[in-house]
């Protein structure tokens, strides 16, 4: 069945048989189709440090894409024009999406709900306006072309592996994370802020390391991302990779990290299989978006959870009737 559905030996072994799905893929896959399960893990550790704000914490956000793109640009500028190695690209990129998660944060966290959302988009559009027009330095709508991975992870299997182990990584880590009791505040602020206050919490400081956290890895996806496509250019910081982001985690299932992974795969590979046809991707978004929230708005994985607890809820049913069918006819017989 499904991770989150499971319980025990029943999880270890879906996971288990993932890792091993994930590990012989290129085995028998093309290179194309590695290269697009390489974007699928890339953004499933995006969709996973959103899922942390919008599913864990109920903080929905459209400012992703700046922290996506800050870490990307960093670390293309240091590696290109400054010639920095990996790991120094990679030290770059995300310390630069922190400091920008950081002042955003700040700014975002005075105020809730929609007007939150709307802070988010605006302060993002800053970095895309920054990308776009800050020509001496982001090489302006041509972007930063060039970025070359070192050797250890020039070829396209060795850094599928190498994204695979980083995601795989990043999963561990956030299952950790949502698990302790850091994890279990966050979903009481979810569900009452007032109330969390009320017990003594500090709900801001709680939301600005969540912020600081989902920034952190979202930057981590960006550096990944330019090492893997060689270029940054604005369309990566645009309002686009927020709302993919944002869709990936209700296609799976907010809440749920299995449900971040699963969208992440979905869409990416959906998006790789329309634009072969059409370069219409963003009404097929609107369409994908549309149908979730009419159809699914718990998502993929809180769709099957339904479907299980009512299959759990009609066998009890059907239990009790048993007995109860039982019980009458040894009452008859006496």
């Amino acid at each position: 069945m499904i991770f989150e559905l499971l319980r025990g030996r029943g999880r270890v072994a879906v996971a288990v048989a993932a890792l091993v799905f994930f590990a012989v893929y290129p085995w028998f896959a093309s290179r194309f189709m590695i290269t697009v399960l390489v974007q699928c893990l890339i953004m499933a550790i995006l969709a996973m440090s959103l899922d942390l704000m919008v599913g864990y914490t109920g903080m929905a956000s459209l400012g992703h894409a700046a922290y996506f793109g800050s870490g990307a640009y960093a670390a293309a500028i240091v590696s290109v024009t400054y010639k920095a190695s990996f790991p120094e690209a990679l030290a770059v990129g995300l310390i630069v999406a922190v400091a920008v998660t950081a002042v955003f944060a700040l700014v975002a966290l005075r105020a809730t709900g929609v007007y939150f959302l709307m802070i988010t988009f605006a302060l993002a559009m800053l970095i895309w306006g920054l990308a776009y027009r800050w020509n001496s330095m982001t090489g302006g709508e041509n972007g930063i072309a060039g970025v070359q991975r070192p050797s250890f992870i020039a070829g396209t299997t060795t850094f599928y592996y190498f994204v695979l182990a980083i995601a795989a990584a990043v999963f561990v880590f956030f299952g950790v994370l949502v698990r302790s009791s850091f994890g279990r505040t966050l979903v009481g602020i979810r569900e009452s802020e007032s109330r969390m206050r009320t017990l003594g919490y500090n709900v801001w400081l709680h939301k600005y390391i969540v912020f600081l956290i989902s920034g952190l890895f979202s930057g981590l996806a960006g550096v990944l991302w330019v090492f893997y496509d060689s270029l940054v250019a604005p369309p990566l910081v645009d309002l686009s990779t927020s709302f993919d982001a944002l869709l990936m985690v209700s296609v799976g299932g907010g809440g749920t990290l299995v449900g971040a992974v699963l969208g992440a795969v979905i869409v990416k590979m959906l998006e790789n299989l329309v634009n072969l046809v059409t370069d219409r991707w963003l009404t097929v978004v609107a369409l994908v978006y549309i149908t979730v929230v009419l159809l699914a708005p718990q998502g993929i994985i809180g769709l099957l959870r339904d479907l299980m607890a009512r299959r759990e809820m009609n066998r009890a049913a059907l239990e009790v009737a048993g007995r109860a069918n039982a019980s009458a006819g040894k009452e008859g017989s006496k």
